[in-house]
């Protein structure tokens, strides 16, 4: 029996050359990242139990990227301890300041996860760079502790599920839409832990930046990680990095087991919304009410790359905020802002009466830099909208794609471009 993608990384960083669903290995671990909210916890666990010495400090990442700048003491007060845990042990990828932006835009394009690595971190959207090829997963901050002392950790090996996508595109649709609606057919827990394999020649045409947001999102239905093949045009991009290391491509065996394959045929999908207060509660734009906001939020780790802020401009320009509406713009990364002011993109954001916020997570958690109140709605690109996952237990937070959460920005209610 053939292996997939997943399989014969897990497999290559493993003692065993054959692996399957439901096995327990022990691998080892080419990248262990963790943020300024999860980074204490586990540093606090190595203190806790005298533990003073990491395998590998070239494999670990710290990026202060969640409450950044730091809106309190207790923030401060967690950059500082990861400050100093990062020159201790000379670490040399911590990140804060100038130099911060959203880990998992940060990462790719630092040349930090290359094709066939395996990556686990204490954030459930590590998934993300599965885009790349690699093997990807979230962990909590004390297993997290244990692969920086040990550089191995132990994992289950998932099932796979195949998402086969073909079909044309309509018009404003992207890879978040397209995350979406399978979030939206197989929910939010069905594809608990496992692989979520996304290919097709859909998925081929897609840029890097839109597989991203697509292989960010399978945490969202339950999945221990979302991967794509690596081809020409990730290789492109993991050599524009500048990377020295050299990337391993893995593709699944024909005769290789699959749990469920998903046959999606993309010439009908309309731009998607998640209705809240589930990724799984989705709609097409043009099925649901008017629907009023009070704010938008264009970013986060999902839609914060440069191809995220291109959408939304296309749709800006030479038009304004609606004067009830709150605009936030949130680049994921200073090489993305740099980009944006390079082409002009944020000449147009400020003249429609955008806000410009540092590379960060932002409001996405609801920690700061665009909270809602109770009563208010934001139409968001980022990922979850649970109850308060925005800020007030009685806020409503809608998920879209870049052109739609600008597109209603100026009109003051969910809409599309087309609608303009």
């Amino acid at each position: 029996m053939g292996m997939t993608i997943t399989e014969k990384i897990i497999a290559a960083h493993s003692e065993d050359t054959h692996v399957h669903p439901g096995e327990l290995v022990e691998v080892e671990v080419d990248m262990a990242l963790a943020n300024d909210i999860t980074a204490p916890l586990s540093i606090r666990e190595l203190e806790k139990h005298g533990i003073d010495r990491i395998a590998d400090p070239a494999r670990i990442t710290l990026v202060a990227d969640h409450n950044t700048p730091s809106k309190d003491i207790a923030s401060a007060e967690n950059v500082a301890l990861m400050r100093n845990f990062a020159r201790r042990h000379n670490i040399p990828y911590f990140f804060e300041g100038g130099e911060v932006g959203i880990e998992h835009v940060l990462l790719p394009e630092r040349g930090l996860v290359i094709p066939g690595d395996l990556v686990v971190g204490a954030d459930s959207h590590t998934c993300t760079y599965g885009a790349l090829g690699a093997f990807s997963t979230g962990m909590g901050s004390t297993d997290i502790a244990g692969a920086w002392a040990l550089g191995r950790t132990w994992l289950k090996v998932p099932e796979s599920i195949k998402f086969l996508y073909r079909g044309d595109k309509r018009s404003f649709i992207t890879g978040k839409d397209l995350i979406l609606y399978t979030i939206g057919e197989i929910g939010v827990d069905g594809a608990r832990y496992c692989a979520m394999e996304f290919c097709g020649p859909v998925i081929s045409s897609l840029s890097m930046d839109e597989r991203f947001t697509m292989a960010n999102m399978a945490i969202e239905a339950g999945a221990k990680n979302g991967i794509m093949e690596a081809d020409h045009a990730t290789l492109e991009y993991v050599s524009a990095t500048g990377t020295t290391r050299k990337p391993v491509v893995y593709t699944s065996d024909t005769d290789a087991e699959w749990k469920n394959v998903f046959q999606i045929n993309t010439s009908f999908i309309e731009p998607q919304v998640a209705l809240p207060h589930l990724p799984e509660n989705t709609r097409s734009v043009y099925s649901i009410p008017r629907t009023e906001i009070s704010q938008s939020v264009i970013g986060s780790c999902t839609n914060g790359r440069i191809d995220d802020l291109r959408m939304a401009a296309s749709v800006l320009k030479g038009r304004s905020v609606h004067p009830g509406v709150r605009l936030y713009i949130f680049p994921g990364s200073p090489s993305v802002l740099l980009q944006a002011e390079k082409e002009g993109l944020v000449k147009v954001f400020l003249t429609a009466g955008a806000v410009l916020c540092p590379p960060s997570c932002g409001p996405c958690l609801g920690g700061h830099l665009g909270v809602l109140a109770a009563g208010e709605r934001s139409i968001s690109t980022t990922n979850r909208n649970f109850v308060g996952r925005m800020g007030h237990p009685k806020s409503e937070v809608y998920l879209s794609n870049p052109f739609v959460a600008a597109a209603s920005a100026v009109k003051g209610y969910i809409t599309t471009p087309d609608q303009l």
